[in-house]
């Protein structure tokens, strides 16, 4: 099974903001931590990062033809960007959304996803144990 494992605005900045809320981790540790977990699941993964709202646009397409499965974490575009979720629409595997941070508990606008609908599960709060508990469902729906 190939995962593509899609991060999206201010991910790169792990490490630097809030530690309490987002961990104190890089990105790069988290992306180390996703491909270590998905070879002990015996998943491939491929891990990208933008700052772009097209350019996530293009990682959505590019999916299509290049991967079975998704972990999708757009960052603060999940709660408004409607172009992301019509670029997801058309994937046919199963996606799966995680955000480090409990965003159902916090501010009211974070509480709304317009992802909603086109995913398989959602994990919030978790922190990057969030991403290994995405990879967990994904390898798990590969093998029914």
């Amino acid at each position: 099974m190939r995962i593509d494992v899609l991060n999206g605005v201010n991910l790169d900045l792990l490490g630097r903001r809030d530690p309490a809320r987002y961990g104190e981790g890089s990105l790069q540790d988290l992306e180390t931590q996703v491909y270590a977990w998905a070879r002990k699941l015996g998943v491939q993964a491929r891990c990208r990062q933008t700052n772009h709202e097209g350019e996530y646009v293009e990682f959505l397409h590019a999916a299509l033809d290049n991967a079975d499965a998704l972990i999708v974490n757009p960052g603060a575009w999940t709660h408004y960007s409607w172009a992301i979720r019509d670029a997801l629409e058309p994937f046919s595997g199963p996606v799966v959304e995680v955000h480090l941070s409990d965003i159902d508990a916090r501010e009211e606008w974070r509480r709304h996803s317009v992802l909603e609908g086109l995913t398989a599960g959602r994990v919030v709060g978790e922190g990057v144990d969030g991403y290994r508990r995405a990879l967990e469902l994904l390898a798990e729906l590969g093998d029914a």
